[in-house]
């Protein structure tokens, strides 16, 4: 019996060793080889010790942070008045659908709503405010990064609330909380699971982006994720480009432990 179930895990980790840590084993080997392919630490010297680097990993943290901010902002009040809806499974695959399309093609289609003669720039000039230079901006990178990224917050935050008993809402009220007690005190901290796994499914992710910021931001955005790229099909230094790839993985690990700290001290004290 035993040996039937074990071979059931087979395939699973077939699939996470080839498409997980293989992949990941090998960023990590090819990040000790110089572009001549010697061993070498210097992409770690050249890395730590670089200002241009520093100052991409300052950029991709602060733009991930706001990326996530801006979208956790949007999507905890739409999550909690999806919850009181009445076709609320309707409004959440509304919510959904867009990630159903290919992310290149939304980006294009941006590109075609913001740029000059475009349908917003058609309409600012309508309204008599005139044409104004809306693609390539920081403030246009950040719009379409948070509308790409919202569903994924919406989602865990979404199930949070849903699977928050309704009798610790009753309760508050009976005891003479205010709405707003209510919400501070019960409903956010008790969906904050919900959020902290918004929270990783949206930060991660943005961390590492180079599309966006390139074909929206124009490269005005320089993060991490555009030097890796630069780094792999450019100067094709592939030893350097994983370098980075192996300071974001570590970057992301880190981001796991901080959001999920908590919910490890729950395990252990329900095992207590």
């Amino acid at each position: 019996m035993k040996q039937s179930k074990a071979f059931y895990y087979i395939p699973y980790g077939l699939w996470i060793g080839l498409f997980v840590i293989a992949p990941v084993v090998l960023i990590v080997y090819q990040s000790f080889f110089s572009v001549s392919g010697h061993f070498t630490l210097g992409n770690y010297a050249n890395y730590f010790h670089s200002g241009v680097y520093l100052k991409m990993t300052f950029n991709s943290v602060w733009y991930a942070f706001l990326i996530t901010a801006l979208t956790l902002l949007i999507s905890y009040p739409t999550a909690y008045l999806l919850n009181q809806l009445r076709h609320k499974q309707l409004w959440l695959l509304l919510i959904i659908l867009p990630t159903w399309i290919n992310l290149l093609l939304k980006t294009y289609a941006f590109i075609g709503l913001l740029s000059r003669g475009g349908s917003v720039d058609n309409f600012l000039s309508i309204v008599g405010i005139g044409p104004k230079q809306l693609l390539f901006t920081d403030a246009s990178f950040l719009f379409v990064a948070t509308y790409i990224e919202i569903p994924f917050m919406i989602l865990p935050i979404y199930n949070a609330i849903a699977e928050l008993s309704p009798s610790y809402v009753n309760a508050s009220r009976d005891l003479g909380a205010s709405s707003w007690q209510t919400f501070s005190r019960v409903i956010f901290p008790l969906t904050l699971d919900g959020v902290k796994s918004g929270v990783q499914a949206v930060f991660i992710p943005s961390l590492s982006l180079f599309m966006i910021t390139r074909l929206i931001g124009g490269n005005r955005v320089i993060t991490l994720g555009t030097a890796i790229e630069q780094h792999f099909l450019v100067t094709q230094n592939w030893g350097m480009g994983s370098t980075i790839g192996v300071v974001l993985i570590v970057a992301m690990l880190i981001t796991m432990l901080l959001t999920g700290e908590r919910r490890k001290k729950r395990r252990t004290n329900h095992a207590k």
